[in-house]
């Protein structure tokens, strides 16, 4: 009798909360720790980069709305999703050459990263909003607000904690995303697509996407409908900071910067990194009214 043969997995994108494979048709090989081919991942084109900045649009104004309260217990629940599943994605990092002892310190900082901002949730605005002194009879008041739509290019190393300390940041502030992983290890990502599923958070307020970043950094800076991008890399290029700026340029986009070397230093978590997406909305209100 022979041996059974293994069903492989099949890598898809994750939008709009459905796992479409790409538009283009297109795919390409990821390797293993010891350079064998482990699978085939998406090659994702401006037509998915379309399609994920429309479904995160259509989300935003539901998410934006919910209560910062809400949010923070969407987090948790995904970090309750992701602790039952820690052994899945030790061993997916096992896989591209992590050692276990590594891949569980790891994971189990993914998940206490989103405990982290669930617990900023409803209380970044007290600390970043402001009661102001005018000289008239009104009240002053300036809070925080989302942003919109963030695109965000995920850490080319650490490609669990890394992707989970850029997300976190942008949708616990009320802000939906669009993710372009790893472009070398974008299996966990996937994977994370499935917890994320599996949660509370609503279809559209996260997207992500494979592919090459060469390819699709001109659609994720220009695409008009964006707000925001994002990108924590430290190895950016000049010729790639050119095109961002530029890029952003063309409807005053954000172009958040920030360079993180290890997603499991202390400097790479804060609530700074929630308010790089956020704008100050000022209101008068008169005395007496």
């Amino acid at each position: 009798m022979s041996d059974r043969v293994e069903v492989s997995k099949t890598y898809k994108t994750y939008i709009d909360g459905t796992f479409p494979r790409t538009e283009s048709g297109r795919y390409y090989k990821v390797y293993d720790g010891n350079g064998d081919i482990l699978a085939n991942a998406c090659q994702c084109s401006r037509k998915d980069v379309r399609d994920a900045v429309l479904a995160a649009r259509d989300a935003f104004d539901g998410w934006s709305n919910r209560s910062a309260y809400n949010r923070g217990q969407i987090l948790y629940r995904i970090a309750e999703m992701l602790e039952t599943r820690k052994a899945q994605f030790i061993e997916e990092l096992e896989t591209i050459g992590y050692k276990t002892s590594d891949a569980r310190s790891e994971v189990e900082a993914s998940i206490d990263r989103l405990i982290y901002y669930a617990g900023w949730s409803d209380k970044y605005q007290q600390v970043f909003g402001s009661i102001n002194p005018v000289a008239s009879s009104h009240f002053n008041f300036s809070l925080p607000e989302p942003t919109g739509v963030v695109t965000i290019w995920a850490p080319g190393e650490q490609p669990l904690l890394g992707l989970i300390s850029v997300i976190a940041p942008v949708i616990v502030g009320g802000n939906s995303c669009v993710v372009l992983s790893s472009e070398k290890y974008p299996l966990s990502a996937i994977s994370f697509a499935e917890v994320l599923h599996s949660s509370d958070v609503p279809a559209g307020v996260v997207n992500i996407l494979t592919g090459f970043r060469k390819e699709l950094l001109k659609h994720m800076t220009s695409h008009m409908d964006v707000n925001a991008f994002f990108v924590t890399d430290p190895d950016i290029d000049r010729e790639q900071r050119k095109q961002m700026d530029e890029h952003g340029a063309l409807n005053l986009k954000h172009i958040i910067r920030k360079s993180v070397d290890n997603w499991e230093d202390k400097e790479s978590k804060s609530p700074y990194f929630i308010t790089d997406f956020q704008e100050i909305k000022t209101t008068w209100h008169p005395v007496g009214f």
